[in-house]
């Protein structure tokens, strides 16, 4: 390993250590989301999926 890849680890550690503490309590105190938001969330993403294979299937 040369010295570029060794810094690479260590700084890639330094995130893990440094965001996962703050990325649980986000969960944790994060609101929860109703039936409402996750239709909001659902519908686009299937429009977008649908225009994809719609994409596909014209080449």
């Amino acid at each position: 390993m040369d010295w570029v890849q060794i810094i690479s680890a260590l700084a890639l550690v330094m995130f893990i250590v440094v965001l996962f503490p703050a990325t649980r309590h986000m969960m944790k105190n994060s609101p929860k989301g109703t039936s409402s938001d996750w239709i909001s969330f659902v519908i686009p993403l299937v429009v977008i999926v649908l225009f994809i294979l719609l994409l596909v299937k014209l080449v």
